[in-house]
Parts: structure tokens; sequence; C-alpha cells
């Protein structure tokens, strides 16, 4: 069901104040209309959140997983109905679409796999001895602890994976945070739907209400008012380089300053060495745009740039990029917003003295449609005007044309902090590889070899984050297992009576967790 309320305790409600969706695809609006959050009723949801945390944070390591899996059954049973509104409000194809509900539903069962076995607090017990000379040693244990209430920020490009219950309403419900969710404008009929999932799954659990919270709304009062709240205790984002840091602003002037995990803008560089380009390089020029225009270019990991050194073979791989390109369909962008963002993007580099287009994609005939380009420079002309590297969101890139790999290195170096960077390589290329991982390690959070960047696994050892501005805080991730990590903190018990200790603590470890005993791990049987 959608009836455009907000979910505040356990209740749907309505508000005075309203707005609409729209179908990118057709430019045309969806009914209903919805109810756009007050400050009232964020300071209503934090105040509801905060007096639900002491219960949830204590809860059960068992029933915190079986609550999260029940979210997740939840959102499947909405069946059909929500990928069919996710694509009126999107744009996006139905594979993609049930693609990404996967991706959503299995984040919750994974973060439920992670909270029973209990890793992520990482009990550290170091026992008194109280004979050792010349002091004894107290008694001392430590573990993470959930912070408190979290704001999340539903992104535009993942309606699903990214939004109400993605990873990062996820990994804090996991880490034992109530949340709060800004849901977004632009797929509010998705949003709703997915959060009376989880506030159903709430209620089933006997949990506090105030265990979630959604305010959908489209002014950008609401979420700083959200994150201004005293009773937040942490921000997940993901959005453009703008509105991330415009949140981590207010964070940071608020009485008691908290942290805002955003993930804003990345080019994901591409660096094609000589034996593979020379080996593949009309095969590497079809790829790249296939992986460029993939969604429309819409994802925070699409190859915005590539870095070669300059001759036939990398003529090779502009002319196979260019004849792809020339193919490639139109394809819907999310949002009328986003659409004229790409257009500016793209015309200022179309306009650019030191610029010149390869190619551009296909014109078709609806609105709001990403007509893919590709563009090439030198790169002293690229080290020179730092307008070069900004991101143009969609299926937009840039070919650097360098002059040999200390080249390469000295605009890697340049860069601002990325999500990603590619290595196409063959064997031959692998000294000149060992050469370039040192600085490019410096510059993203993620380095992938004989791929593209598009597309994130959803596993523990997967990183997506990276320096600033890829993100606000580049030793985090906002997908995988390390992504609980956001929203926990150490403490340490020193000498207190069993009683008092976290059930994690005992002695008697009820909850089964694996621990670290005076320095060898020992348990963990989930």
């Amino acid at each position: 069901m959608i009836d455009g309320a907000l979910l505040i305790g356990g209740e749907a409600r309505q508000a005075s104040d309203r707005f609409t969706a729209v179908n990118p695809a057709s430019g045309d609006t969806l009914s209903p209309d919805f109810s756009s959050a007050g400050i009232d009723a964020v300071a209503e949801a934090c105040a509801l959140a905060e007096a639900a945390f002491p219960t949830y944070a204590a809860t059960d390591l068992a029933a915190r997983a079986a609550f999260l899996e029940a979210i997740a059954e939840n959102i499947l049973a909405i069946g059909d109905d929500l990928i069919v509104r996710a694509m009126s409000e999107s744009g996006l194809p139905r594979a993609r679409l049930e693609g990404e509900r996967g991706r959503t539903v299995g984040q919750l069962k994974l973060f439920a796999g992670v909270v029973r076995q209990g890793d992520f607090l990482d009990a550290t017990i170091d026992p008194a001895m109280p004979d050792r000379a010349p002091l004894p040693r107290p008694d001392l244990r430590r573990i993470n602890l959930a912070i408190g209430p979290v704001a999340v920020f539903g992104a535009s490009n993942f309606p699903l994976a990214f939004s109400v219950a993605g990873g990062d309403t996820a990994s804090a419900l996991a880490a034992g945070c109530p949340v709060v969710v800004k849901g977004h404008p632009a797929h509010p009929g998705t949003g709703e739907m997915v959060a009376r999932a989880i506030q159903q799954a709430v209620a089933d659990a006997g949990l506090p209400a105030g265990v979630f919270a959604y305010l959908p709304g489209e002014t950008n009062a609401l979420g700083g008012a959200l994150v201004a709240d005293p009773r937040i205790q942490a921000v997940g984002f993901t959005g453009s380089r703008a509105g991330g840091l415009a949140l981590v602003r207010i964070a940071s002037e608020r009485p008691e300053p908290i942290p805002v995990y955003a993930e804003m803008s990345s080019i994901n560089p591409v660096v094609l060495f000589p034996a593979a380009l020379a080996a593949r390089g009309e095969a590497l020029g079809k790829e790249f745009v296939a992986s460029l225009t993939m969604g429309a270019g819409q994802f925070c990991t699409n190859p915005g740039l590539v870095l070669a050194i300059d001759g036939p073979d990398l003529d090779t791989f502009v002319a196979a990029a260019a004849t792809a390109m020339a193919d490639a369909a139109p394809a819907t962008m999310l949002s009328p917003g986003i659409h004229a963002s790409f257009e500016k993007g793209v015309d200022a580099l179309a306009g650019h003295d030191a610029v010149r287009t390869v190619a551009r994609g296909k014109v078709g005939e609806g609105v709001n449609q990403a007509v893919g380009a590709v563009f090439e420079t030198d790169a002293q002309a690229f080290l020179a005007d730092t307008a070069l590297s900004h991101e143009v969101f969609g299926s937009s890139s840039v070919v650097v044309r360098c002059s040999d790999m200390a080249e390469i290195a000295a605009v890697i170096a340049g860069l601002e902090g990325q999500l990603t960077a590619t290595l196409q390589m063959d064997p031959a290329d692998e000294r000149d590889a060992a050469a370039l991982v040192p600085v490019i390690a410096r510059r993203v959070g993620r380095i992938l070899a004989n791929g593209w960047p598009t597309g994130v696994e959803v596993a523990p050892a997967m990183v997506h984050g990276g320096p600033f501005p890829a993100t606000s805080d580049g030793r985090t991730t906002s997908v995988g297992t390390l992504a609980i990590a956001r929203f926990l903190r150490p403490v340490c018990f020193q000498n207190l009576a069993p009683g008092l200790l976290p059930a994690g603590l005992r002695d008697d470890n009820a909850w089964g967790v694996a621990r670290r005993i005076d320095g060898v791990r020992e348990g963990g049987s989930r």
C-alpha cells in the first residue's frame, strides 16, 4: 500500500505539506502525492529513536539477526508491485531493479550472519593479574557497542540497495542502532513500500517502535534538521559532493560533532597498460563503452577517466570506443535534475579548448535521456585544468593521452580521492604495474585488474570507499561487512562486576561469540 505517509513510532500519518514524484521516462506526475516531513516530525522520530536505543542495542544477537532476516522476507513479500513502482519512479529497467532487490535482501541476510557470528563485537579480555610485579594488572574487557541513533539518506541511483533498507540501514541496524531514514524524493512510493516492510518487522519482533522511522521530503531543511538533531549520532549518505559536504558542515558545527559517512564523487581512472593495449585494444574499446553506458552511466564506479600511452595502439582503442559509442542507445536518467546536470557537464567538456569530442551516442525521442559521450585530451592539458577531472554523473568519460608511464603516474598522483582504479594489463605489463600500484593505492579504495569498475560485490573483503572526496572518511566502506564498523565504538570495562558487563564479555559467554583472551582467540560457535 502507498498512501504518501510518514512512518513514525509504528504509525503512518499524513502531513499537510505535500510533494509529488515524476516518471523520468515520460515526464508525467505520479500519484499519490506524498507527505513532506517537517521539523516537528524530525524531532519526534529522533526522540523515539533515542528512547528505543538502550533496549535495541541490548537485544540478543540471535533476535537481532532474525529481525534483519524478517525485513528481507517482508521486502520479498511485496512482490512485483515493488518492481513496477520503482520502474515508474526511476526509469530503470525491470531486470536491473529485480537484481537490486536481490542485492538489498542479500545485504540484510549477510548482516544477519555477521550479527550471529559476533566477530564485529571484537570482544577482548585481559584477565586481572593481581600478582604481577612491579604493578598488578586490573581486569580489562573491551567490546564494540552501538553508537546510537543513525540518520540514513536514500540515494537517487539505487532506489532499493542504497535507500530505505539499503546497506547503510542494514549495517546500522546490525550494529544495534535505531535508524531514521530521510527518503529520497525521486522515488517516494518505492521508499514507502520498503519502509512499511521494515516497520512491520519491528512490530512483529516486539521491538520498540522507535527503532525505525521513515521521513520522506524534498527540502534541504529536512535533511539539515535530521543531521542537526542532538540525538543522531552518525549519518550515512550517498549522493552529490555538494549535498554530502553540506551535511558534513552541519554535523561538524553541532555542539557535539558527529561523523558523516558520505560517499560523494569519483571518476574511477582506468589505466590501459602497453602490452594489454597492443594485444586487445579494439576489444577494450568496446568493453569500455559497455561499462560506461550501463544504466545511463549512473553508477558511482563509472569509468569516467582512461589513461594510456599515446600511439597507434591507443588510436585503435579510441576508434573502437567511438564506433561503440556511436551505436549506443540513449537511456533514461533517474530524474530531470540529474539529466540537466549531465547535459551541463557534457557541454562544458565539449566546449573546452583542449578537449576533442571522440563520439556521442544516439539521440532518442524521449525525455531525460542520456546521450553518451567520449572525449579525449592530453596529459599536460588535463594536469593544467582541474575542471577536466570533475565528475560528470552519467555516461561521459575522458581519454587522456600520456607520453609515458611516468606521465600516467603524474596524472594519477594529481587526482583527488577515488572509489576505484582499474588496471587493464597483460603479464608483460606487471613490471610497470608494480611501480604504479603504490601510487594508485594512495588515491583509491579498490584496485581491480582486467575488469571494469561498474558492479560492486557485497562481500566481507569489499571496500566501497576511498580518500576524500570519494568519501568523507576514507577509512570506511559503505559496502561489505566492514560497513558495520561505522556505527560502533569500543568501550573498555575495568574491574566491573560480572552483572554489569555486556553479555559478550561475561565469563559464561552466553552469546557464544569468539573472544581474544589474554591475546589468544577462543570460542565462536555461531
